[in-house]
Order: structure tokens, then C-alpha cells, then sequence
């Protein structure tokens, strides 16, 4: 009985500190990452960074998880791809915080890049037809993603 207990207990603090983090990718850490409204800041007139970001993921690819919007500052957000498409991340992560470690860049979009995101993100048709202009945006491929519960 003793040793059904103590599995029992062992078994639920593994579960426990398993529900805590998740990582795809490479396996990174948290150390050293900036928020994500800082990140602009950072980068300056740089058009690309290597950065650790911590952020709030404010959408995901619904088709298959294989890219994520993470809020930056003033109610904007920056894309996130996942380098050589080598993972996703889970669709349901909408609302949680996230580490990312990988390269920054400022690019500009095209509109039918833009269109097929909109479309992934679940846009209707008329939504995805008034995409018409390309985009100059903050964007980032990740190495590694840490998921936090």
C-alpha cells in the first residue's frame, strides 16, 4: 500500500510539472527572453535580430498550427513561422504566454501570403478579398517555442 501511495504521489508531481511548460522545436529556456512589446524597440533600424521573446499569443493557424500571432506593443501583433516548417504548435494556444527563440525581421508581405493567412486564420471570403495592399511588418522564425500552462 505504501509503495501504491508513494507511485500515486510521484506520478501526480511529474504530471504536475509536466503541465507546466511545453517545448517544440528546440528545446530553448526562458532566460534572458524580453517582452515582446520591447522587441521593436530593440531592433531599432535593424532589419533582422536573434532574440528571445515572451509574449501573449493572440491567434494560431487553425489549418494546422503552423504559424502564431504573439501581441506586441499598442495593440499590434507579430507573426511567428517556425523555422525550415520543421513544427507547429498547438491551435488551442490563443490566450497563453509563450517563449520564442529565433530570428526577427522586418518584411513586407505579399498580398497573396497575407490572403492565404487570412485564410488559415478562418476569414470569410469577403474578408480575404479586401486584402489588397501588401504589408511592412514586424515578423520572427522560431527555433524552439516554450508554451506555458
Amino acid at each position: 500500500m505504501k509503495n501504491l501511495i508513494i507511485t500515486v504521489f510521484v506520478t501526480v508531481c511529474a504530471a504536475g510539472a509536466y503541465a507546466q511548460e511545453s517545448y517544440f522545436g528546440e528545446k530553448i529556456t526562458d532566460k534572458g527572453a524580453v517582452a515582446a512589446a520591447e522587441l521593436p524597440k530593440k531592433m531599432g533600424s535593424k532589419e533582422t535580430m536573434t532574440a528571445k521573446v515572451t509574449g501573449t499569443v493572440e491567434s494560431v493557424c487553425q489549418a494546422k498550427g503552423c504559424w502564431m500571432k504573439v501581441k506586441t506593443a499598442d495593440g499590434q501583433t507579430m507573426r511567428v513561422s517556425f523555422k525550415d516548417y520543421g513544427f507547429f504548435v498547438p491551435k488551442d494556444i490563443a490566450g497563453k504566454t509563450v517563449v520564442i527563440e529565433g530570428e526577427a525581421k522586418m518584411k513586407t508581405t505579399p498580398v497573396a501570403e497575407l490572403q492565404h493567412y487570412a485564410e488559415d486564420a478562418g476569414k470569410s471570403k469577403a474578408e480575404i478579398a479586401k486584402i489588397t495592399e501588401p504589408k511592412r511588418e514586424l515578423t520572427f522564425v522560431a527555433d524552439g517555442v516554450i508554451v506555458k500552462k
